[in-house]
């Protein structure tokens, strides 16, 4: 066979797409934008960052200009009580599942809002773009999901 232009460019957008799909993200780690459940607008940053194999997550930024700057977890009921929801940790840690490379596992995730701790599931989904993140009590049927999109 004679590798022609044509051939050549169909064979590297070939190799591109190839390479593209093996390069799947296998970490949470990075900034995610969370997505108010009842507004459906814009809530925070929340930057998830390993150390030795576990995750964690701070409150990094606010974006819904109507939420106050200076707010704190007043309702929250262990360290985090009265501390700034902007820098505090809410996830707590997480590590990733042996069966599945795109789920992390094990660790709790704080709503500030009300200052429960629910046990918590993430999963990367969209070759990494989403992050379903689930906080439940029990197992986790008994919950519910938030995604998240990579920020960053």
């Amino acid at each position: 066979m004679i590798l022609t232009q044509k051939n050549l460019a169909v064979a590297c957008l070939l190799a591109g797409a190839a390479f593209a799909a093996a390069a799947q993200v296998t970490s949470p780690a990075g900034v995610w934008r969370t997505i108010d459940d009842n507004t459906k607008k814009d809530k925070s940053l929340v930057r998830i960052v390993e150390a030795n194999g576990v995750y964690t997550g701070k409150v990094e930024k606010f974006l819904d200009p109507e939420s106050p700057k200076d707010a704190v977890c007043k309702d929250c009921s262990d360290d985090r009580k009265d501390k700034p929801i902007l820098g505090l940790t809410i996830i707590r840690n997480m590590k990733q599942s042996a069966d599945d490379k795109a789920v992390f596992e094990g660790g709790d995730i704080l709503d500030p809002n009300n200052g429960k701790v629910y046990k918590s599931k993430m999963k990367l989904v969209d070759n990494g773009t989403k992050l379903e993140v689930r906080g439940f009590v029990g197992i986790s049927l008994l919950g519910r999901t938030q995604t998240w999109v990579r920020a960053e």
